[in-house]
């Protein structure tokens, strides 16, 4: 689009907008030129990207103000909301949430200028359009989740880079866990409260619920008698850990009662005071438990909350309502703030996990989030416990291999009979042999049991199968040819080389990997403004290589990959991992139009039409079940 000089003005772009999707192809050159005549006084002013931007969202919005067809014709991150359904928020949610957010986040040089955020207003929506509170709420969450490198920070952000922001946090709050299906960047541009609070809500929950493990608060372990409890409580997604720690406590407390969920059982506030009492008991009250009105009951409750120094997540009204949501955080910062627990720790040898444990424990947790992204009916909290009974397996594979599953023969939880679990699994076992999964003297009963690593290796199998289909389906790439592991491998050498560089991954195990520069230069050869180089290490020393590979994942999340690796994944060289991240700029790169995809057409199509429909390539990816005779 470019004249010879190298510049463009505001007349050039009557004629040269007529290639641009959604830039005003429904208008003639002469439209477009009266419409530029009668917008701007200087035709001849020479068009940056910001005027550039401008001009085609004016043009692009009177384009669809001329044919009334608004939404068809606007871009996906420009559109004007267009649903007319009306969603209601809970305001105390929205204020507590706020005051979380005013607490944490007060310190933050770029955020400061926006807060506090008035809980009264909508302001919290607003501030929150440009991507960057999300951002930085998530890394309050899990520290060093995004690299702030990777933020669209500045005053005025166009449209493109609250889009990048917005893909960034999205793709990142599914690494911490949150389940976000039908949720997209517009939803954030256009502020829909609602979905923008759920959010909000599942990231707060994750930060406040984060103690609630033996790694991290090994003292949970007074909740238990012997090692086998231990290992059960290990299994307990946080919520359940933390109703046992709060009945541990009101036992301590001779209150009889036995509490079992957030809502209708502490309404009357009872519960709550005597928890309080035994933490803090220099605090106590004792007109609290003898009065009768259980709103007055629930403002006594708080006081005592606020001698002891705890945030309030809630106000009486909300404790007396029964607000799940609200009384969840206040008994979660109540356990963070004080737990009771002895400073005593039992030593018990299974908390020392070994090397290849630790590598399990991120796998289990990659798995676990990315089934939790495909939208099944439940939430899954580990693994190795919630996959036992075979129906998320199932609804999985539906989702990877729509209609594979056959129903009919299935069993919906909750099953009672333990042969119908069998059932399932053997299914999904059967279904995995459909998909030439590697499933050597593996039953549906190994899958009930429970084997860790035979639960593992079917996932990965499984994780990777739905990779290599989507490729797959890009047709217009493939051919329909199946892709292979060593089809991946060679795109993206062949990318970087024709980028000019010399970097080269031999395979996926390749330890040369692990100081991020071929990664970063593969993410520049697909996208060349993705990556600021001033701000890339040599990758020499262990801190060098965290903050390439932090960089890495951030960047790759902010461009549209869906992945849920660590750091710890790229440095030491999980070939499983770095698989995924490869495949994963893959399928976005190749789900670009062919316009947007700026490096060379003729080494891509190339590389492509090697496609081999030969066996899965071992030296990408180890996941063979065959040593299921070693257990």
């Amino acid at each position: 689009m470019k004249r010879e000089n190298g510049g463009l003005t505001l007349a050039d772009l009557a004629s040269k907008m007529e290639r641009i999707k959604h830039g005003g192809e429904n208008l003639t050159e002469q439209e477009r030129e009266s419409f530029l005549r009668d917008s701007y006084k200087n035709l001849e002013e020479d068009v940056d990207f910001e005027l550039f931007l401008q001009v085609y969202l004016k043009i692009q919005a009177h384009a669809a103000a001329r044919t009334g067809n608004t939404a068809k014709s606007s871009s996906a991150f420009v559109k004007s909301a267009t649903s007319t359904l009306l969603h209601t928020i809970s305001e105390s949610e929205k204020a507590s949430y706020v005051a979380h957010i005013n607490s944490y986040l007060a310190d933050d040089e770029f955020l400061k200028k926006y807060l506090p955020i008035d809980p009264l207003t909508n302001d919290l929506f607003e501030v929150s359009k440009d991507g960057v509170l999300i951002c930085k709420l998530i890394n309050v969450a899990v520290p060093g989740t995004i690299d702030e490198r990777a933020i669209n920070m500045k005053r005025m952000l166009n449209p493109w880079e609250r889009n990048e922001n917005h893909t960034l946090c999205l793709n990142s709050a599914k690494a911490i866990g949150c389940t976000l299906v039908n949720i997209g960047t517009q939803d954030f541009i256009e502020g829909r409260r609602h979905l923008v609070l759920g959010v909000i809500s599942q990231i707060i929950k994750i930060q406040l619920l984060a103690d609630l493990n033996l790694k991290k608060t090994p003292q949970l372990l007074e909740l238990v008698d012997d090692n086998k409890d231990a290992e059960e409580l290990m299994s307990l997604p946080p919520e359940k850990i933390l109703l046992r720690w709060m009945n541990f406590q009101l036992k301590k407390a001779k209150y009889e009662k036995i509490v079992t969920n957030f809502s209708s059982d502490i309404k009357d506030s009872e519960a709550y005071a005597h928890l309080l009492n035994i933490l803090a008991p220099e605090y106590t009250n004792p007109t609290t438990l003898t009065v009768k009105d259980h709103l007055e009951r629930a403002k006594l409750v708080l006081e005592h909350a606020d001698r002891m120094g705890c945030k309030r997540y809630l106000t009486a009204k909300d404790i007396v309502e029964g607000s799940p949501n609200l009384n969840l955080a206040f008994v979660a910062h109540i356990f963070q703030h004080r737990n009771g627990l002895s400073t005593q720790t039992k030593q018990i040898s299974f908390l020392e996990i070994s090397p290849d444990e630790a590598q399990m424990s991120r796998e289990e947790r990659a798995f676990r989030f990315w089934i939790n992204s495909l939208g099944n009916s439940s939430y899954i909290d580990n693994v190795f416990e919630d996959l036992r009974n075979g129906w998320l397996l199932l609804e999985t594979l539906d989702k990877v291999s729509p209609g594979i599953v056959n129903w009919k023969i299935a069993t919906k939880p909750p099953i009672k009979m333990p042969f119908r679990k069998v059932e399932n699994c053997n299914q999904v076992v059967k279904i995995g042999k459909q998909l030439k999964f590697s499933l050597v003297n593996i039953a549906g009963n190994d899958i009930v049991q429970g084997n860790k690593k035979l639960i593992l290796a079917y996932l990965w199998q499984l994780m990777r199968c739905n990779m290599l289909q989507l490729l797959k389906n890009l047709r217009f790439h493939s051919n329909g040819k199946e892709i292979t592991d060593a089809d991946i491998l060679e795109w993206s050498n062949s990318k970087v080389r024709n980028s000019g560089s010399k970097s080269r991954m031999a395979s996926f195990k390749d330890k040369s990997l692990s100081d991020g520069i071929f990664f970063l230069e593969l993410l520049s050869a697909v996208h060349p403004r993705a990556v600021n180089w001033s701000l890339v290490t040599k990758g020499e020393t262990e801190e060098q290589k965290k903050m390439n590979a932090t960089y890495i994942i951030s960047i790759a999340r902010k461009l549209g990959c869906s992945i849920f690796l660590l750091p710890e994944d790229l440095i030491e060289v999980n070939q499983k991992m770095m698989l995924t991240l490869t495949a994963s700029i893959m399928y976005w790169h190749l789900k670009q139009p062919i316009e947007d995809q700026i490096t060379s057409s003729d080494s891509e199509s190339s590389t492509m039409d090697t496609i081999s429909t030969s066996t899965l390539d071992d030296t990408a990816s180890e996941c063979s079940m065959d040593d299921n005779s070693n257990r």
